[in-house]
């Protein structure tokens, strides 16, 4: 499975003035998820999880004993979808956090009203994982969707609420990163599963079915530690207000040396520039430049903005979180 097809795209650029704001200090950043019924973030960082109020900035510590990782250790996490998954007699429960750990390869589910945590699924087939993202547009039955590397290539799981693990493919290219799965309305590939490969700057799609196909390609600078990185979708509802999330992630002895910042831009700043419900945006790891995307049911993609990058020295992890309009505040599980 994994036959890789290259579809036409159309780079018609508008250049962007925008850049990404250096919003809040959160130390050992590395990735964010989210947002809770109440509109709490979750951020995932180096002395562990913590809890983010977007409206007003505020950090708390989250009760949790997600493992802490090793230093320089990327352990993507994901905000349950808490939807069913098909044949599976189950839903992902909520409020729970997913995360991945590199080794021994597995995903861990964190309760976030106990705190506990607790190993959904060991990953067998791969070196270790780089990615994670919930399927909730249904084409993958609604099922937790990680990857790895293997023997040169990228295998992709689906791994249910019961914790069992069904593969999609083990020959899709090089990939790893803040991957996501396209809602409906994005084109042709609406429902695949789209992720970077920060090497040559392509975004891909992965199907049910295991076939990959490349999107389009991000047009900036590539190579590790350098080229495309994070992804993410404008959701329904954020022409009503919301925002875009970043983690700037501080790495020593790097071109990017990073700043332990949670980056963001707002609706408003989003949308008066052009990006659009649906569009996906994706985001350098090196210097943080992103670009928007949207993709025709023809397969032809075009860039619609270019948002310029937060510093020089950003060095950028994890997802790129898309939030609609906070809820009212309400008292918070965590």
């Amino acid at each position: 499975m994994g036959c890789l097809a290259l579809l036409q795209v159309m780079p018609a650029r508008a250049a962007g003035n925008l850049s990404w704001e250096q919003w809040q200090t959160v130390p050992g950043v590395f990735d964010v998820t989210g947002s809770m019924p109440d509109g709490t973030l979750l951020v995932a960082t180096e002395k562990g999880l913590v809890g983010l109020r977007p409206n007003t900035g505020a950090l708390f510590p989250a009760r949790s004993d997600l493992p802490v990782p090793d230093p320089g250790v990327e352990n993507y996490v994901a905000y349950s979808s808490g939807l069913a998954v098909a044949g599976a007699g189950c839903s992902f429960p909520t409020p729970a956090l997913y995360a991945i750990r590199t080794s021994p390869p597995s995903v861990l589910r964190v309760d976030l009203v106990t705190g506990s945590s607790s190993t959904l699924a060991p990953i067998a087939g791969v070196d270790t994982l780089n990615g994670i993202a919930f399927d909730r547009s249904g084409r993958f039955g609604n099922r937790l969707l990680v990857i790895g590397p293997h023997s040169g290539q990228t295998v992709v799981d689906a791994v249910d609420c019961n914790g069992r693990v069904s593969l999609v493919t083990d020959s899709a290219p090089r990939m790893e990163g803040g991957m996501e799965v396209a809602p409906p309305t994005f084109g042709a590939f609406g429902g695949d599963l789209i992720a970077p490969d920060e090497y040559s700057g392509a975004l891909l799609a992965v199907t049910p079915e295991g076939t990959t196909q490349i999107v389009t390609h991000n047009n900036l600078p590539s190579g590790g530690d350098i080229g495309a990185e994070s992804a993410g979708f404008v959701p329904p509802g954020f022409s009503k207000g919301g925002a875009a999330y970043l983690a700037d992630r501080a790495t020593a002895n790097n071109a990017h040396v990073g700043t332990d910042t949670l980056l963001r831009l707002t609706a408003d700043q989003l949308l008066a520039a052009g990006v659009a419900e649906g569009d996906l945006l994706v985001a350098n790891e090196g210097a943080g430049t992103t670009v928007a995307i949207r993709c025709a049911a023809d397969g032809s993609c075009t860039e619609v903005l270019r948002i310029g990058q937060a510093s020089d020295a950003a060095h950028i992890e994890g997802h790129l979180l898309l939030v609609a309009t906070t809820p009212a505040p309400s008292p918070s599980p965590l």
